[in-house]
């Protein structure tokens, strides 16, 4: 019997050893990935002080740039792999350019297999397609995924970190400094807080990475590698919409984390956590504060008027169109007083081109004003000259 029970737990060492060796690995330790996460109760009042474990953390809604909470936001500090939240958007922006495709296949470069750390063990001139290597890059963290796709957009591995810091200057992370795309600690690779929320704010208007950044469990070359998010936040908190975990020695633990509900979506970012259970709590507490607090709205210009007056034209009036949205977050137990004022500009006067800006409604709560949008004209209207006379009538002639 004993020899039986030892040929058992043999064949099952054996097994697992055989399933590791086809399972990715992960930035940090996923054996404890289906037990939820320490919590416990606080109170979310606007102006509570929460207790987040972590070096640095802040709570951002997306839309407004509003920042909600914040903790020792702008220390610069090593982000480990949330790092990739960067190179994922660079993907997204290559993506809707057109320059890839999710069918587009990449070969594996040796430098993109030598990275180490997080991988999915690709080989030298392996062939994946952009859709693989972006669920093995947002779902496993993989390095070497992250890397070929750096390497597809920009044909290396420098090229394209200069490409995410320019990105980064032209987003206004201006306390960010990237010197590779995997996150692995370097002396001088560095960001905030307030810097991960602003690219994560950016990457998470894609719809794209939510398919991607909202799986748990997934797999690549036909089952034979498995994938499993190391964000606990996918499985255990209600509306999670992504987004990325960092961890290394340097680093400790780090997490963005998204999360849409009641049509509000916020990100929370916790940097240099003590525990990679603190990181997970620290987010839940940041985002249960944003939802108990706040309410988000879009705001139409719901101007009545179809067409404005126009001197000296062709017509005596001109087509108009007031679009888009002016979103608003305001706290739950703030009575709002929402009004629009329409503003026109004066002398509206032919020629008028299609496009062109006629005017304004301004949009307060109370007595602040909150948002502008413009008014524009729906349509080209020319101005009424002695040429335009003489051509009419002579149309008018060859027409009798």
């Amino acid at each position: 019997m004993k020899r039986f029970i030892c040929l058992c737990l043999s064949l099952c060492l054996c097994f697992s050893v055989n399933c590791f060796a086809k399972t990715v690995s992960s930035e940090c330790d996923v054996s404890d990935i289906n037990v939820p996460f320490p919590t416990s109760s606080q109170k979310t009042d606007i102006g509570t002080k929460l207790d987040i474990k972590a070096k640095s953390a802040i709570l951002l809604e997306p839309y407004t740039g509003q920042i909600l909470y914040e903790q020792n936001a702008d220390e610069q500090l090593a982000p480990a792999s949330i790092t990739k939240i960067m190179p994922l958007l660079l993907v997204m922006e290559a993506l809707e350019r057109g320059d890839l495709s999710l069918e587009t296949v990449v070969n594996a470069s040796e430098h993109a297999c030598s990275m180490g750390g997080s991988q999915i063990w690709l080989e030298p001139g392996e062939g994946m397609t952009v859709h693989e290597l972006l669920k093995a890059t947002v779902i496993a963290s993989a390095n070497d995924a992250c890397v070929a796709l750096g390497e597809a957009i920009c044909g290396s591995e420098e090229g394209f970190v200069e490409l995410m810091n320019k990105r980064a200057k032209e987003l206004g992370m201006n306390s960010t400094n990237f010197e590779n795309c995997t996150g692995l600690d370097s002396d001088n690779h560095y960001t905030t807080a307030h810097d991960v929320a602003v690219m994560s704010a950016r990457l998470i208007k894609y719809p794209l990475i939510k398919k991607y950044s909202t799986v748990w469990m997934d797999s690549l070359r036909n089952g034979e590698s498995e994938l499993v998010n190391t964000n606990k936040l996918v499985r255990f908190y209600r509306g999670t919409t992504g987004l990325k975990t960092g961890t290394t020695s340097k680093a400790k633990y780090c997490l963005s984390a998204t999360a849409q509900r009641d049509g509000m979506e916020l990100v929370a970012v916790v940097m240099a956590g003590e525990s990679s259970d603190d990181r997970f709590a620290g987010a839940k507490k940041l985002l249960d504060y944003g939802f108990a607090n706040y309410s988000f709205r879009e705001l139409k210009s719901e101007l009545k008027e179809k067409t404005v007056n126009l001197e000296k034209g062709v017509k005596k009036s001109v087509n108009i169109s007031c679009d888009g949205v002016v979103n608003i977050l305001l706290p739950k137990k703030q009575k709002d007083e929402i009004k629009r004022e329409t503003q026109w500009k004066k002398n509206i006067t032919a020629p008028v081109k299609k496009g062109d800006i006629l005017g304004y409604v301004n949009i307060y709560n109370k007595d602040s004003q909150i948002g502008r949008l413009p008014i524009t004209a729906g349509e080209d209207v020319e101005k009424l000259s002695l040429w335009v006379t003489l051509r009419w009538i002579l149309s008018a002639i060859l027409t009798l």
